[in-house]
């Protein structure tokens, strides 16, 4: 290659550039970053948390630096759009959703859904009801059944936690936990009007079930052994990572605490 020996051995010892000084205090600030997203941060939001902390750096910048360090997010799985089973006889609430606007604020819109956790002693199921404006999770719960109960119960600690003003429209699939007369009961008492997807149309309620995809995603890196550590590892995600710290591409990558915040 027509180098000498001494310059190869020079060239190997002279110090760095100025990029790459740059770059090796951009990765000590990528590194404790990536670990505390629970490796869940690609280099979109990897790029957006370090601009937050007053970081001049390019996307392309981040993912060059992350493959170096051999830091790659956890992959959600494709989305696949999963029917209702709606088999039953209760009653169908029309799909107001598609005929209002936009919510522009909190507790406006929320979307619920319910979606099955494996575990070494079987399953677990969870519902979950989130605001469509500030992707928030503002109510949840768990059992080992599928009853009418565990839908009611996120309801209640919904309503009890947000106090949300009349004319809050929830939206649901036509399961039919949603379609029971003990949640209509709750709804009426509530006086809440409900909602439902069209028959056979998942896309109805993409975003709770985009929700679930991302939750079963960075929530479990391995089976649970017990239901317990199940609902341990459900309450750190929601409470303690997903609601007040994870970034949010549609919220402007706030988190939904501090996209809430703006309104209070």
């Amino acid at each position: 290659m027509a180098v000498s020996p001494s310059g190869f051995y020079a060239h190997q010892h002279k110090a760095e550039g100025a990029r790459a000084q740059a770059d090796q205090k951009l990765v000590e600030k990528i590194k404790p970053i990536f670990h505390q997203s629970r490796h869940t941060y690609g280099s979109p939001r990897l790029t957006a948390a370090l601009r937050r902390d007053g970081e001049r750096c390019g996307k392309n910048r981040v993912a060059r630096l992350m493959r170096e360090l051999q830091l790659q997010a956890r992959q959600k799985r494709r989305f696949v759009p999963r029917t209702t089973q709606s088999d039953h006889d209760q009653p169908i609430a029309p799909n107001w959703l598609a005929k209002v606007p936009t919510p522009l604020r909190p507790d406006q819109v929320w979307v619920v859904d319910i979606t099955y956790i494996q575990t070494h002693p079987g399953w677990i199921y969870l519902a979950v009801i989130l605001d469509a404006c500030s992707r928030k999770v503002v109510g949840w719960a768990m059992a080992a059944s599928l009853e009418t109960s565990l839908v009611t119960e996120a309801l209640n600690r919904a309503q009890t936690k947000r106090r949300p003003a009349p004319g809050l429209l929830p939206h649901s699939d036509r399961g039919v936990q949603y379609a029971s007369s003990a949640y209509r009961a709750l709804l009426a008492t509530l006086k809440i009007t409900p909602s439902m997807s069209r028959p056979a149309n998942p896309y109805d309620n993409a975003m709770a079930e985009s929700f679930m995809a991302t939750f079963k995603t960075e929530c479990f890196d391995q089976t649970p052994a017990t239901h317990a550590e199940a609902r341990l590892k459900v309450f750190d995600y929601l409470e303690t990572f997903y609601n007040p710290k994870r970034l949010h591409s549609a919220l402007g990558y706030k988190s939904p605490v501090e996209f809430e915040s703006q309104f209070n």
